[in-house]
């Protein structure tokens, strides 16, 4: 009689070789915003960057800080963003159909701290024969 296979969840290799997010590299991209699409798309995206980006009002104010939620609505008047300006610890919100442009232009600070380069990291330690190798936090900067 054979041994029935090991659950995933009760084999630990197997979790550590498990898939995760791909993340994208988007510090320094300026999207196109040309559509209402491209809009929505480009904030949604803004708002899930661990970085700061920079936003171009269409009066030509600019705004430096985080995203830290948005407010989607089916028309663009009534949708916005929130921000955290880079300077300062006032909140704005913008709706969207004011925003001009949009640019990714501070660093991604958690960029290269994924799951994935944590675990190469930790069998090369192994590898090199390091003991006592375990889960810690690394700083953000």
């Amino acid at each position: 009689m054979t041994q029935p296979a090991a659950e995933p969840l009760s084999n630990p290799d197997a979790m550590e070789v498990a898939p995760g997010t791909e993340h994208e590299m988007l510090e320094g991209w300026i999207p196109p915003m040309a559509t209402e699409e491209e809009t929505r798309e480009a904030l949604e995206q803004a708002f899930d960057y661990r970085g700061d980006v920079t936003i171009t009002l269409k009066t030509g104010v600019r705004i430096e800080g985080y995203i830290f939620d948005r407010r989607p609505a089916p028309a663009l008047h009534r949708s916005i963003v929130r921000i955290m300006p880079k300077d300062t610890s006032e909140r704005v919100s913008i709706p969207y159909s004011e925003i001009a442009g949009l640019a990714f232009t501070g660093r991604d600070s958690a960029a290269g701290k994924s799951w994935e380069a944590w675990v190469q990291r930790y069998w090369e330690k192994k590898a090199a024969g390091e003991k006592n190798i375990g889960i810690q936090a690394e700083a953000l900067d």
